[in-house]
């Protein structure tokens, strides 16, 4: 007991240092993340888990000799409270924790600077205050230099071990197979802890780029058979009725389905929009299925029918892969491919990917003429974007396949006076307050692009697919918007159906039609190549043609969460569609494998690159193919 005391004593500076950190991982667990605790086990794990990576941490610093151990713990707790700090940010608008794969895009720093700096706070400042305390210690040699550690460092790393150790224990009985669940980060991090959670993310990381490495070409074997036998056979009067036509997609940047057909304080929110359901085809459930990716995510997923990761974005982690894109499998079909967006060409690696998809012409930032003037928040005006694009979509071969990607409707929706069009609306979010404004002007600018190009003679010999990209209100503001729906709370199934974005399929001299289909951005790539006549079965893809009479009406989300006609799956509980109320398990049980699976089998192809082989493998299928009809 004497020797414990006096290794106390010789290491007080180290124990004050890992208290202050682990009580303040504690208190943002709490306070900032809002991090719900059922019972007492998890109570207790909230508590504990903070310690163990403390510990590990800050035992670094005994490694080094005299004063310097000491500035080095001061260091390490500076580092740990970094990390605390920046997923506070990213969690004020994302509502998640950040992964490896986010962290290394640096390249975007930048141009987040703006809703970075929306997102802080003055309170942050508090986050640092120990680090003052500590600070202060050293530099007034309060702190005694202990001149030599023996065993101290060994028993530190031990003891760190020996928390972890039991800190898992108890997690995984609280939550049996905890660590299979790399999509459900709050999850890990409320068992594990944050910094824990961060190191297996690095782990599963490392995982991920091995995949490729020891993948063959056998491994699409299994993948290939499993989406044949999905296949769904187009309508036979929807397939080829816009054979030859140029295709129009226009992403709805953060637009969510709540303001369709809606109002603030009487004013529509989107006008046009609601007229333009009266003659296209709109899809009232469909569904986003980004991740972290967000816009890029929803890119990836109308392109290639395949999902994004469930951490970090395929535009950055998988740029390299091969990949059997619409803009490809269209160029090879006399199409010419491009993407409008008036942002830097490298921002989401965009530049890079986008050879990867088989585009033909990115029109980046160079391509627009941005002034102060004509800029607000992330960058060119969503009005002076579309009228900007109008030259360069004339001097482009025709057909074309051309993707718009719209910035104003962007956090932290701003927008300039003069085009203020209706109120803000009054709540404690000032995030929703200011959306519908923004959301009311991006509107404005999609009716002016449409009279723009009935103009220039584009309309009659195009289709245009209108589709929101991702959520523009996170879990972050559900108290304001369970007052702006008028509900009580926002529970998880609310928020699974505010994952529903717009879909507008409009086909001049097609009436109106509202589909109430279950569907998802990944069903986007066959339904369009289906309605351009051309055949997707022998593709591989997860999605299906949203006019196919064959099709099951579902849709699964990225986090595993899925909805089908009559249930929606979320959080581990079956909710009845019509009512919201909590249902039988058994209801739901049914489409959970193939939930699954279709997440599993895209990771595959993902993470193995798998479709570097899938060309031999096509050839194939379709001697197969040419031999059945013989």
């Amino acid at each position: 007991m004497t020797k414990i005391k006096a290794g106390l004593k010789r290491l007080q500076f180290f124990w004050l240092a890992v208290l202050l950190l682990t009580v303040k991982t504690y208190i943002l667990y709490k306070v900032a993340f809002t991090i719900p605790s059922e019972n007492m086990l998890q109570e207790f794990l909230l508590l504990i888990n903070p310690l163990s990576s403390a510990v590990l941490l800050l035992g670094i610093a005994l490694l080094f000799k005299n004063r310097t151990r000491n500035i080095m713990v001061v260091v390490l707790a500076f580092i740990g409270t970094l990390v605390l700090y920046f997923n506070l940010l990213f969690y004020r608008f994302y509502a998640d924790f950040l992964t490896w794969p986010v962290l290394m895009q640096t390249n975007n720093v930048q141009d987040l600077s703006g809703s970075v700096f929306e997102l802080t706070n003055g309170w942050d400042a508090l986050l640092f205050v120990d680090i003052a305390l500590l600070v202060t210690l050293v530099v007034r040699h309060k702190v005694p230099v202990v001149p030599r550690l023996k065993r101290e460092p060994a028993m530190i790393f031990s003891l760190a071990v020996l928390i972890f150790l039991g800190n898992l224990t108890l997690a995984q009985v609280e939550r049996p197979q905890l660590l299979t669940r790399s999509f459900d980060r709050e999850l890990l991090v409320k068992n594990i802890g944050m910094f824990n959670f961060h190191l297996y993310d690095a782990v599963l990381q490392s995982q991920s780029r091995a995949q490729r490495v020891l993948a063959d070409s056998s491994d699409i074997v299994e993948v290939k058979n499993y989406t044949r036998a999905n296949h769904k056979e187009p309508d036979e009067d929807m397939f080829g009725v816009a054979e030859g036509k140029n295709v129009f997609m226009i992403s709805l940047e953060s637009i969510q389905s709540f303001v369709i057909e809606n109002d603030v304080y009487g004013e529509e929110v989107t006008p046009f929009l609601n007229e333009l359901k009266d003659d296209s085809y709109y899809f009232e459930n469909f569904y986003h299925q980004t991740e972290q990716g967000k816009t890029s995510d929803s890119e990836f997923l109308v392109n290639t029918s395949m999902f994004g990761r469930d951490s970090g974005a395929v535009f950055f982690t998988h740029a390299g892969n091969e990949y059997n894109a619409t803009p490809e499998i269209l160029g090879e079909n006399g199409y010419h491919s491009s993407v409008m967006h008036a942002n830097n060409s490298s921002f989401w690696n965009r530049d890079v990917m986008y050879d990867s998809l088989g585009y033909d012409e990115f029109y980046d930032v160079d391509s627009y003429e941005v002034t102060e003037e004509n800029s607000v928040g992330w960058g060119l005006k969503d009005r002076e974007f579309f009228e900007q694009s109008i030259p360069l979509l004339q001097e482009q071969p025709q057909p074309f396949y051309t993707t718009f990607i719209t910035l104003t409707n962007h956090f932290p929706f701003e927008l300039d006076e003069e085009d203020r069009m209706i109120e803000e609306y009054d709540s404690n979010s000032g995030t929703l307050n200011r959306f519908f404004p923004t959301v009311r002007y991006m509107d404005y600018a999609v009716e002016e692009f449409f009279n723009d190009i009935k103009e220039a003679g584009l309309y009659e010999d195009s289709i245009f697919v209108l589709y929101g990209d991702h959520y523009g209100i996170s879990e972050n503001h559900n108290r304001a918007m369970s007052q702006y729906l008028g509900k009580d709370e926002i529970t998880p199934f609310d928020t699974t159906q505010l994952q529903r974005v717009p879909l507008f399929i409009h086909i001049p001299g097609h009436e109106g039609e509202i589909m109430d289909t279950v569907g998802g951005q990944i069903d986007l790539k066959p339904t369009i190549m289906n309605l351009l006549g051309l055949s997707t079965k022998n593709d591989i893809q997860f999605g299906s043609d949203l006019f196919s009479p064959e099709r099951e009406s579902y849709a699964v989300l990225r986090n595993g969460n899925f909805i089908t006609e009559d249930h929606v799956f979320a959080n581990n509980t079956c909710y009845e569609k019509e009512t919201g109320e909590e249902a039988e398990i058994e209801a739901c049980e049914e489409l959970s494998p193939k939930a699954a699976s279709d997440l599993e089998y895209s990771d595959q192809i993902l993470y193995g690159d798998l479709l570097r082989f899938f060309e031999a493998e096509n050839e194939g299928l379709a001697e197969t193919d040419d031999e059945n009809e013989s």
